[in-house]
């Protein structure tokens, strides 16, 4: 019997609005604290609903005082924080069209969007992104007014006091009844926002997304998602990404507490102290949970190792829906005292999930998390899908896949195994890219996502690879990079890797390594020297190799890469070879490594010539 090609979930989504959530909220939760930030001092500041309504209500105010108008568009760049939901609720009230921004962007590529998108005003946060911004406006053709949320030294921009007292005045001129029938005024298929696809290849499409499409996800996500009023949660992927954002716009629909993190670097120090219940990230991010926990040396490790195998023991008494017992049962809770607690605790101690999105998270590293009971429930879904399509639950749950189908949803899968999607969460279409929306979006609603997948007999599916990312070696055969990439990162000595191998005879690894884990190895075997030393030396890239491609047994041999190359430089969004949402850019690694790449094939190439 063939495997199923489709799955749906038949469950009704009603029709709404952001505002309408927004409102709702409000109603609902009124004095009750929403948002969390960190003062000067590093002390935790709560900010309630009615708070934040009054806010929202003077930057609709301060965006009619600017003479933007319904329909008008406001780009939003800054790092999360709660100016960017007032700035977003704001807009939304208004009938102004966000457009989020990513900060890491160049002000070139920003310029690209301002222009594309016709914003008249953008909301800028730090003065370094506030310069960015005016270096972009400027090389725009029209007028673009930028509001610094932060002091900024310029003359020329409008402080974010003087744009939020001048909307105070506009919104005492109009009562909150008057100003809030407005705000939900608005059709469900009206467009909310624009935002502009991370482009791992090409140029970036603005997605338009209209209120039903995000707010029919919020609505689903919440039918499956056992997220409570009484939870936690932090932001700190990019809100420029509709993840974290949709994600957001449901925290604050079902009263889950939102804390905002103050930098990166101080993203596990703050989760500490935010304590949250629920975690959204990227799989990037559980990646070097993972390593920080696996990669120790000497004693250490002896015992991390012990506890991850009698962890791993625990996943499949658990897995089959029961406790470990007895012996197992009296280790599982030493290991968890001695190293899986600490872990938790370095999380604050009450998370109850994660959810993982945007981008294919390993199943032996689920499988790890799950094990030292710190479940992840991964999901699947894309900016042209508001995001969500598929997740895993807690009833329903299953390592390797990204779950069924949410509510109101169908999944089938094409002739070539192209995962196609139809629901109300399907994005409007491309701005002003009528023939990419006609190639994406068939006839009947089908959305073609690009990427390449199976559905088994229960309904849960399964990403395999992206279908652009797909090598063809110059033999014909067709390589899934992702399935092999995923169990590597699962070894101690690997930080990042990509598989290459397009158009050549055989495929080859890049690998950033764990250079703590990988200089224990070389000191205790006699190899002295940095990440630079260790990189180039042909005894450590052999030891590698023998350790990597001996986990890689059960492939195809044309699958399996016939050698490595270590490399110092992290793949980061700095240089260009990372998405803002931290997914691996190919072409621009191709581009800028063509010089290690070539020299892993310089034995092929000296084999055509001498042919």
């Amino acid at each position: 019997m063939s495997p199923p090609t489709a799955a749906t979930d038949p469950t009704p989504v009603p029709e709404s609005t952001l505002t309408r959530l927004f409102f709702d909220a409000i109603d609902r939760f009124g004095d009750r604290e929403i948002f969390q930030r960190f003062d000067s001092k590093g002390n935790i500041v709560g900010i309630s609903y009615t708070e934040v309504l009054d806010i929202v209500r003077k930057v609709s105010g301060g965006l009619e005082a600017r003479g933007i108008e319904r329909g008008g568009r406001a780009a939003i760049l800054a790092e999360n924080r709660p100016e960017w939901a007032y700035c977003d609720y704001g807009c939304l009230c208004s009938g102004v069209i966000a457009v989020p921004i990513y900060p890491t962007l160049t002000s070139a590529q920003i310029a690209f969007m301002f222009d594309n998108a016709e914003v008249d005003l953008v909301f800028a946060s730090t003065p370094d992104l506030v310069e960015k911004a005016c270096e972009a406006a400027s090389e725009c053709d029209r007028d673009i007014q930028v509001v610094a949320i932060d002091p900024s030294d310029r003359a020329d921009m409008i402080a974010w006091d003087d744009f939020v007292r001048a909307g105070s005045d506009v919104a005492g001129q109009t009562p909150l009844d008057e100003w809030r029938t407005s705000a939900l005024s608005v059709e469900p298929h009206d467009i909310a926002t624009i935002l502009y696809t991370s482009g791992t290849t090409g140029t970036p499409k603005g997605v338009m997304l209209t209120h039903n499409n995000i707010a029919s996800n919020v609505q689903a996500s919440v039918m499956v998602l056992a997220i409570q009023d009484w939870d936690n949660t932090v932001s700190f992927l990019p809100l420029s990404h509709i993840l974290q954002r949709m994600i957001d716009f449901l925290f604050f629909w079902v009263g889950c507490r939102v804390g905002y993190v103050r930098s990166m670097d101080s993203l596990i120090e703050d989760i500490g102290k935010l304590r949250p219940t629920v975690v959204v990230s990227v799989p990037r991010v559980y990646e070097k949970i993972y390593n920080a926990v696996m990669g120790k040396s000497g004693v250490e490790k002896l015992i991390v190792d012990w506890a991850a195998s009698v962890a791993d023991k625990a996943a499949d008494v658990r897995l089959a829906g029961r406790e470990p017992a007895g012996l197992l049962g009296i280790q599982y809770r030493l290991a968890d005292k001695l190293v899986f607690r600490k872990v938790k605790n370095r999380v604050g101690g009450r998370l109850r999930f994660f959810v993982s999105g945007g981008g294919p998270l390993s199943p032996a590293l689920n499988r790890f998390f799950y094990s030292i009971g710190m479940t992840i429930l991964e999901g699947y879904g894309l900016t042209e899908t508001s995001p969500v399509t598929n997740v895993n639950t807690d009833s329903d749950f299953r390592i390797g896949t990204v779950g069924r189908p949410i509510p109101g949803t169908e999944i089938r899968i094409a002739e070539d195994g192209e995962i196609l999607v139809r629901g109300p969460q399907v994005m409007k279409g491309y701005y002003k890219l009528p023939d990419a929306t006609a190639e994406a979006i068939d006839a009947d609603g089908w959305f073609a996502t690009g990427d390449i997948g199976v559905i088994d007999a229960e309904g849960y599916l399964t990403i395999t690879d992206r279908k652009k990312d797909i090598i063809v070696t110059a033999g014909g055969k067709n390589v899934a990079p992702q399935p092999i990439e995923n169990r590597l990162k699962t070894h101690r000595y690997v930080e990042q890797v990509v598989m290459v191998g397009e158009r050549r005879r055989y495929c080859t690894l890049l690998v950033v390594p764990d250079y703590e884990a990988l200089g224990a190895w070389a000191q205790a075997n006699g190899v002295a020297g940095g990440p630079a030393e260790l990189a180039a030396n042909a005894r450590v890239v052999e030891h590698v190799e023998k350790e990597l491609f001996s986990m890689l047994d059960d492939f195809a041999s044309f699958e399996r890469p016939k050698k490595i190359a270590l490399l110092v430089e992290e793949f980061s969004v700095e240089n260009g070879m990372l998405t803002p949402t931290l997914k691996v850019r190919r072409k621009a690694v191709n581009e800028q490594l063509d010089h290690v790449i070539d020299g892993l094939y310089a034995e092929e190439a000296a084999d055509a010539t001498a042919y």
